[in-house]
C-alpha cells in the first residue's frame, strides 16, 4: 500500500487555482489595503462594509484591522457560504489574508503619501480609487477582499439586483454607525467615497475586452454574473426546428 496521503478538498482547489489569479488577488490586496493605511485612516475618510467596522473597532477598542479584520469576514463568508459556494470562500479567504498581511507590511512602514486631512474632498476620491480598483481587482478574480463583498455578491445574487446597489445598501448601515466617532460633515466625503468605489468596483467586475464574447461555466470560481442570472452563450450558425440561427442558448 502506497503512504501518499490524498489531497484534501481545500488542497486540490488550491492546486487548481491558477497562478495569475493568484498574482491578481494579490495585487488587488496590495492596492486596497495601501490607500485605507496612508488615505482613510489618516484623514478619518471611513468606508463601509467590513473595512468601516475596522476601522471603527480601531477607533474604539484599539485593535488593529490586521487581527479584526478576518475574524469579521469569517463571519460573513459562514453566511455567504449556501449562496456562493465552497470555491468561491476558499479564494475568499486567500484575499482577506493577503489583505491583512498587507496591511501589516504598511504598518511598519512611515506613511508614503501626503496628508490629505485637511483636503477631505481628494482623500474620499483618491481612497474610493484605491479601494475600488484593489476590491475590484479581486472580485474579478473570483475572490473578495472581506466579508462585505461577499455579503454584497450573496445580496446581489438573492434580489438579482446590481452589484453596486448591494454595495451601497451594507456600506450606508455601516456609515450611520460610524456617526458614533466622524463628524457628520466628515461622514458626507466618507458617503463620496464609498459611491467611487462601488462604481469602479462593479465597472471592473463586467469589463470585458473588446472582442471576447461573455461565457459562463457553472463550475467556475468565479462570482455570478450581476446582469445575467442564466448560463447563455452565443452560437453562430447553430439551428433548432425553427431554422433560425444565432439563437440564444440558456
Amino acid at each position: 500500500m502506497s503512504d501518499k496521503k490524498q489531497p484534501t478538498i481545500t488542497t486540490a482547489i488550491i492546486r487548481r487555482i491558477p497562478w495569475k489569479k493568484l498574482l491578481f488577488i494579490i495585487l488587488g490586496a496590495a492596492i486596497c489595503s495601501f490607500g485605507i493605511h496612508n488615505i482613510h485612516q489618516r484623514a478619518d475618510i471611513t468606508e463601509g462594509g467590513i473595512i468601516g467596522l475596522m476601522l471603527l473597532t480601531e477607533h474604539w477598542l484599539g485593535i488593529s484591522p490586521a487581527y479584526i479584520t478576518p475574524v469579521l469576514d469569517i463571519i460573513c463568508y459562514l453566511l455567504a457560504f449556501k449562496y456562493l459556494g465552497g470555491k468561491f470562500i476558499i479564494m475568499s479567504v486567500l484575499s482577506t489574508f493577503s489583505v491583512s498581511a498587507f496591511y501589516s507590511l504598511w504598518e511598519l512602514f512611515p506613511p508614503m503619501l501626503p496628508d490629505l486631512s485637511a483636503y477631505p474632498l481628494l482623500a474620499a476620491i483618491s481612497g474610493g480609487i484605491f479601494v475600488g480598483l484593489g476590491v475590484g481587482i479581486i472580485i474579478r478574480q473570483g475572490g473578495s477582499s472581506g466579508g462585505d463583498d461577499a455579503l454584497a455578491l450573496t445580496i446581489s445574487r438573492i434580489t438579482h439586483c446590481r452589484l453596486s446597489r448591494a454595495y451601497l445598501f451594507t456600506d450606508f448601515v455601516v456609515l450611520g454607525l460610524s456617526l458614533t466617532y466622524i463628524h457628520f460633515s466628515k461622514l458626507v466625503f466618507s458617503v463620496f467615497t464609498v459611491i467611487i468605489s462601488s462604481f469602479l468596483i462593479d465597472r471592473i467586475q463586467e469589463f470585458r475586452l473588446p472582442g471576447r464574447p461573455k461565457l459562463l461555466k457553472h463550475n467556475t470560481i468565479s462570482p455570478p454574473n450581476i446582469k445575467c442570472h442564466r448560463i447563455r452563450r452565443i452560437i453562430p450558425g447553430w439551428k433548432k426546428k425553427s431554422g433560425k440561427r444565432n439563437r440564444e442558448v440558456c
